[in-house]
């Protein structure tokens, strides 16, 4: 399937993210074929755990800039109808999923991360907001997701600084389970995968679910609201000096504006 590959080994299904050439940059047709290798994937009942991982030096960074244009003048719908559908699979997933982060994620592509179950990283792997450096909020999940991983203060300080998160941090303040040598990656999220999917798979995911009903404001509400103020605060002049300070590779002037 374009742009995402896919393997098994045993029970453990592997999904990776496969555009190295810009980083593993989420676009429509890349989102659009992960729902898919998702939902193929664990139509199979021998399949009992996912990973998911990128393919070259990073996990994801984020949106695809020249991709944005795909997603229409309503900048929510779009993100909800070609976006959401990933994001959705992962979440509601029939079976855990583990999450290897190999290099960056930025971005959208932290969120992505966040949208499995258990993250391993890779010592070089980092994690960065990277949305009020171009004078825009998280979305894709961020702003629910972060603060239930790693706390309400911790969550403010990574989206406000914009500070990159080395894999140690990460593990430090919860974000990660695990950081191993690179080249230790896909063998220790195999390790990981194959315990879940050799675990009572209905009962695991049955938990999850009880984890995330236990909270006030359901996932795909939160989606959609930061989309929604993501396709207003877009039109600020900030967020038009934040985009073309970072195709032309200068430090953005904001003026609160």
């Amino acid at each position: 399937m374009a742009g995402v590959k896919q393997a098994r080994d045993g029970a453990v299904g592997i999904l990776t993210l496969d555009e190295p050439a810009s980083l593993n940059a989420m676009t429509p047709d890349l989102l659009g074929a992960l729902a898919a290798a998702v939902g193929g994937m664990t139509q199979d009942e021998g399949v009992r755990a996912l990973i998911l991982t990128g393919a070259g030096r990073g996990f994801c960074s984020g949106q695809n800039l020249k991709a944005s244009e795909a997603l229409g003048e309503d900048i929510a719908a779009g993100v909800m109808r070609f976006y959401w559908p990933a994001f959705k699979a992962l979440r509601e997933c029939r079976v855990p999923v583990v999450v290897a982060v190999n290099g960056v994620a930025a971005g959208g592509g932290f969120s992505l991360a966040m949208a499995g179950d258990i993250i391993v990283a890779a010592r070089s792997a980092s994690f960065i907001q990277v949305f009020s450096r171009i004078a825009l909020v998280p979305d894709l999940g961020s702003t629910w997701l972060l603060p239930r991983l790693v706390g309400r203060q911790r969550a403010l300080e990574l989206m406000l600084l914009n500070e990159p998160l080395t894999a140690e941090r990460a593990q430090e303040i919860g974000l990660v389970r695990q950081v191993v040598d690179d080249e230790k990656l896909m063998g220790e999220a195999l390790v990981l995968a194959r315990r879940l999917a050799e675990g009572p798979t209905r009962a695991l995911v049955a938990t999850r679910a009880l984890v995330e009903e236990s909270e006030h404001a359901t996932y795909e509400a939160q989606f959609r609201r930061e989309i929604e103020l993501q396709a207003m605060i877009r039109k600020s002049a900030d967020a038009i000096e934040g985009r073309d300070a970072f195709v032309e590779k200068r430090k953005a002037k904001f003026t609160g504006r």
